[in-house]
């Protein structure tokens, strides 16, 4: 189990990792041996509270696929090990932004002197673009 917050955990089954050629650091080893990793988890499909899995798509972005799976790739480092540690590291600080509500936004209205005061101002504006006009003599 994974421990995301103190009291959500997911499951290790539902991650899958890919391993794959990786451009970058390697040396002679780049072209023969599979060190960078695709993290794949299905967000849709998860056991992810409703409100989350919202917040994740969104926070996901262009990550997320068309079927709901958000794919991580790690490529940093020269070894599986390491790149396969930075791609949970990403999911579960991707999770942890996911699970924060954000604060509700309580409305305000506009005070009666601020009101008067873009209404002054919008007078004066209005006065010095009359003042620019080229009238002729009436």
């Amino acid at each position: 189990m994974i421990e995301i917050t103190p009291t959500f955990s997911i499951d290790e089954g539902e991650l899958e990792f890919a391993f794959v050629r990786a451009s970058g650091p390697g040396g002679q080893n780049v072209n023969k041996v599979a060190t960078a990793v695709q993290l794949r988890f299905d967000v849709r499909n998860s056991f992810l509270p409703w409100d989350v899995k919202e917040r994740m798509q969104h926070i996901a972005g262009k990550k997320l696929t068309s079927e709901g799976v958000l794919l991580i790739e790690a490529k940093q480092f020269r070894t599986q090990e390491q790149n396969r540690e930075d791609a949970l590291q990403r999911l579960i600080d991707l999770l942890r932004r996911a699970f924060i509500k954000p604060k509700a936004r309580t409305k305000t209205k506009p005070t009666k002197a601020s009101r008067e005061k873009r209404l002054r101002a919008k007078k004066v504006r209005g006065e010095i673009k009359k003042m620019r006009q080229n009238k002729p003599y009436e």
